[in-house]
């Protein structure tokens, strides 16, 4: 196996598991439940899973108030694609 596919596998991986945190986090906020932490979030986006979970979060407009999500994910998309560019590439 090469290392785009490993990749292409991980961020997939990565990606599933960030809409679930945030579709999760969602429905726990309507219904008073617990939620899953802020910086648990932002790991796994950090990890892989900005792009899923900021699309995810505009489609459930789930905190799209927040300018540590807003900001955030946009920063880490951008990152991420820097990276992948640099492993494909190199």
């Amino acid at each position: 196996m090469d290392i785009e596919l490993y990749l292409t596998v991980f961020i997939v991986l990565i990606s599933v598991v960030s809409v679930m945190l945030t579709v999760y986090d969602k429905v726990a906020s309507i219904a008073k439940k617990w939620r899953i932490p802020e910086k648990v979030l932002m790991m796994f986006a950090f990890f892989g899973g900005a792009t899923a979970m900021y699309i995810t979060m505009q489609i459930i407009r789930h905190k799209t108030k927040h300018k540590k999500f807003m900001i955030g994910l946009p920063v880490f998309i951008v990152i991420h694609l820097a990276l992948t560019v640099y492993i494909i590439m190199f």
